[in-house]
């Protein structure tokens, strides 16, 4: 079993989400966060309008699941395509393996916790 965690910008997260559906992934989280990397700053104004600045933050969201390892290529594949403008700051990928998992519902674990 892998964890995919993608950080993409807060708005590509309707279109992600539905083609994750598409392709039959059951489930996954999404957590709205902040971040600086290599994108473009945000430029921000204050709270009159009477002013402007760079914000030191964008605003990121956080999408994780755990799939199959036979998974992992379709699932990367559909964030890219969703995701990815082609310009800096578009977001990251990180992919590492999961020793167990245990759906405590139903307690069953491995694969079929993912289920």
């Amino acid at each position: 079993m892998k964890r995919i965690e993608a950080i993409v910008h807060s708005e590509k997260i309707p279109e992600l989400n539905e083609k994750l559906k598409e392709i039959g992934l059951k489930g996954c989280t999404i957590t709205d966060g902040k971040g600086r990397g290599k994108g473009e700053k945000p430029v921000v104004q204050s709270g009159r309008g009477t002013g402007k600045y760079t914000s030191e933050f964008s605003a990121r969201a956080n999408l994780s699941t755990v799939v199959d390892d036979s998974e992992v290529d379709k699932v990367v594949k559909t964030i890219l395509d969703a995701a990815s403008t082609g310009s800096p700051g578009d977001g990251k990928i990180f992919i590492s393996t999961v020793a167990e998992a245990i759906d405590i519902g139903t307690q069953k674990r491995g694969n079929e916790a993912l289920h």
